[in-house]
């Protein structure tokens, strides 16, 4: 007889851990055609019921994913190589045990601009699929809430191999929804980063490093993509014994690469607006840089010409002061329009030359 009984027990949990106590394991099962669930912080507690389900579903979340993935999948009979296969560097993984397999693909999450791929293992084994994953992948409980109704709908004329193939479709999927709404949190935030773009006086180190982070953000994002494909197409394309081998259900598989792909072209094309951004900014930059060289260039021009015309009086007036010359107040009057009337000459002719050589620079033009 299956069971119905529902376990739940304490855990101290960390302040970062949004999530209910009871929620840390949740195990739903299908027996005889009666879907059931348990809940508890204990994986052990899931055994005695697994065994005598037809299909089992576990999903259990752990603190410190790398210690604790392989003692958990151990607790469910998983073998240690397969789950340090799956861990091992890249985001993504597949390996096929004829009696067991694995898949790795990468839960992303973004804050911000700050993007991370946290890990998420789907394990497979007779009959059950256990879910994996970090206190921070917070993105199974919609499917916890109506697990056993999902059971339910699987065909009584379905073979076991197709039942799990169709649990292990809808996990992928509600991970791959959860990352595509990501996206829309990248737009958001290049939208406000467009609008201070759109600002002149946007101080352009600030501008500058923020183009960058959203564009690291990108490289992220699409390498978690990227990486979902390639554990989509290992999984349809890898003829594992405990997969299915209809081809209507694998198509739905080859479905979720098609969705993928067209969220990498999505990522892509923001890049690409992202990047024409880039160019823009630089462009005003280089726009600034000229407009101020400009000015500095017609500044030391006009210094030039007045310090060239004001030699011509300075020498005047440093020979007139030489004692051979008996200058009395009489001499004031002719002196000082001889002074005037000399600058005066002397800065004409000074900025005839300089026009004439080409050295007087253009007219500095107001920004766009």
């Amino acid at each position: 007889m299956c069971a119905h009984s529902h376990t739940h027990a304490k855990l101290p949990v960390p302040n970062n851990v949004v999530l209910a106590l009871e929620e840390r394991g949740f195990c739903a099962v299908l027996c005889k055609g009666e879907a059931s669930r348990v809940q508890s912080k204990n994986i052990a507690d899931f055994l005695p019921v697994v065994k005598k389900a037809s299909v089992a579903w576990i999903d259990y979340v752990t603190d410190d994913f790398d210690k604790e993935a392989v003692v958990v999948a151990a607790k469910l009979g998983f073998s240690e190589v397969l789950v340090r296969n799956l861990l091992k560097g890249s985001h993504s993984g597949y390996e096929d045990f004829e009696n067991e397999m694995g898949i790795r693909v990468p839960a992303i999450l973004v804050t911000g601009f700050d993007v991370v791929l946290e890990p998420l293992l789907i394990l497979i084994r007779k009959n059950m699929v256990v879910t994996l994953h970090t206190s921070e992948t917070k993105r199974f409980f919609r499917i916890r809430r109506y697990a056993e109704t999902l059971l339910r709908k699987l065909p009584s004329s379905m073979n076991h191999s197709d039942k799990i193939t169709m649990i292990l479709i809808r996990i992928i999927d509600e991970n791959n929804a959860r990352n595509f709404d990501h996206l829309q949190e990248i737009e958001a935030h290049g939208d406000a980063l467009s609008k201070q773009l759109s600002d002149p006086k946007s101080p352009r180190d600030v501008m500058g490093k923020q183009i960058y982070e959203m564009k690291h953000a990108l490289i992220v994002y699409l390498g978690g993509l990227w990486a979902t494909v390639d554990a989509l197409n290992s999984l349809r394309y890898g003829d594992a014994d405990l997969i299915t081998d209809n081809e209507k259900i694998l198509e739905r598989i080859s479905l979720l690469v098609g969705e993928v792909n067209a969220q990498i072209g999505l990522a892509e094309h923001l890049s690409e607006v992202l990047a024409s951004g880039l160019e823009v900014l630089q462009s005003i930059y280089n726009n600034q840089l000229q407009i101020l060289n400009n000015r500095l260039a017609l500044l030391v021009s006009y210094l030039t010409i007045i310090g060239t015309a004001l030699l011509v009086p300075n020498t005047i007036a440093t020979v007139a002061g030489n004692s051979m010359f008996n200058f009395t107040s009489k001499d004031v009057g002719w002196y000082l329009a001889l002074i005037s009337v000399s600058t005066v000459v002397a800065m004409w002719l000074s900025w005839l030359f300089v026009k004439k050589m080409g050295l007087l620079p253009n007219k500095p033009d107001a920004p766009d």
